[in-house]
């Protein structure tokens, strides 16, 4: 047990701090007569550089701050909610000399897991708004990661730590792992474009809940990454180069714009906004005003890859305010490589939110699933 005092200890008058400040525990705030060799209570969320500064041996910090995902600290620390840690600020004021003991890290299996954190970015797409984003989501908080022995643990100050591996969340670390499955998934097949690896990501992915992240596919896309099946998807939505530049020129992009992209001269047909929606894109999004009905018909072409013959048979799952309609409802192959076309029509009624639900083609062995969302468009 050690000596615990409040954040706001007596400040470095000289330096222009008044005990507001020092509650925060900012760097030069810390009375260090009264910190040193103390666990200190601190207002704020911070990188601890103020208690680390003032010879602090811990601190407790509390903020209203999501903590769901770790990192590293210059000391000793606990990271509070606001309501433990009114009742922590409580004890440290009404006790004549409190004390505080910080233990190790006890990690356990988090329930609600895999679930989006919470600094990753939502959708909707404010570019392309049929464009459902994100695709969807890989593992990239808590890793336990190399880490370089040039750089200390942190960025605290007289932090000389040195250690291989840390522990890291980010898209630093979700990159890594959809890479990687992409180059597995290339790995079987080395012909297969981009379009082609991401369909067999985005279809295989695990369906997540809506439950543990507000946003649904806004926050996760068509799910949680699945190496595995997505080595064997049985049928992929694929794309080319065509099929971009037919985009580009349905969202306005003019010739002189699509030449940066692509470096050749290309001029756009009578190509309309219908572009997007006929993207052969493994995922379904249509947007309208809040408050508005929106029905639009969806063109997709799938290649067959798993079974040279096979019937997929399409399972539509559309909760109450959504309507997916799919023709054929039935596909059915006689090789490999051998495409297959069909339409989609969605609608739905609106107020100002989202409403969800999927697309799956089934021959009894795969399961090749889209996500389907209508959402009410504040974008102007």
């Amino acid at each position: 047990m050690y000596p615990f005092i409040a954040g706001a200890a007596a400040p470095n008058t000289s330096q222009g701090y008044t005990s507001e400040d020092s509650r925060y525990c900012g760097p030069g705030t810390l009375d260090e007569t009264l910190v040193k060799g103390k666990i200190v209570f601190c207002d704020y969320d911070s990188n601890a550089d103020g208690p680390v500064e003032a010879g602090a041996i811990g601190a407790v910090f509390q903020s209203g701050r999501h903590k769901d995902y770790a990192f590293a600290y210059g000391l000793p620390l606990s990271n509070l909610n606001l309501d433990d840690g009114r009742i922590v600020f409580d004890y440290v004021n009404t006790t004549e000399n409190p004390t505080a003991t910080i233990f190790k890290t006890n990690v356990e299996e988090n329930q609600f897991a895999p679930f989006v954190v919470s600094f990753s970015s939502r959708g909707p797409n404010p570019v392309t708004a049929d464009i459902l984003k994100p695709d969807l989501t890989a593992p990239g908080v808590d890793i336990l990661a190399a880490w370089s022995e040039a750089l200390p643990l942190t960025e605290t100050e007289d932090d000389t730590r040195v250690v291989s591996y840390n522990i890291i969340s980010g898209t630093s670390m979700s990159c890594p792992h959809a890479t990687g499955a992409a180059a597995y998934v290339k790995s079987f097949h080395p012909t297969w474009s981009p379009a082609a690896i991401k369909s067999a990501l985005m279809t295989t992915a695990f369906p997540m809940s809506s439950e543990n992240n507000i946003e649904a596919e806004f926050a996760y896309g068509a799910g949680h990454i699945n190496p595995a099946l997505a080595a064997r998807p049985g049928l992929i939505y694929d794309a080319g180069e065509i099929d971009y530049v037919k985009f580009l020129c349905g969202q306005g992009y003019s010739p002189k714009q699509i030449k940066l992209i692509t470096e050749s001269n290309t001029k756009c047909s009578e190509v309309t906004n219908e572009a997007v929606w006929d993207l052969n894109y493994p995922s379904f999004a249509l947007s309208t005003t809040p408050g508005d009905s929106v029905t639009r018909v969806f063109h997709r072409t799938v290649t067959n890859v798993g079974s040279p013959v096979s019937t997929y048979k399409a399972v539509v799952n559309a909760p109450p305010g959504l309507i997916i309609q799919v023709q054929p409802s039935v596909l059915s192959f006689e090789s490999l490589g051998q495409k297959q076309s069909f339409t989609v029509t969605i609608g739905a009624q609106l107020g100002n939110s989202m409403v969800s639900g999927s697309l799956i083609w089934d021959d009894g062995v795969h399961q090749v699933r889209s996500p389907v969302v209508a959402y009410a468009s504040l974008l102007e």
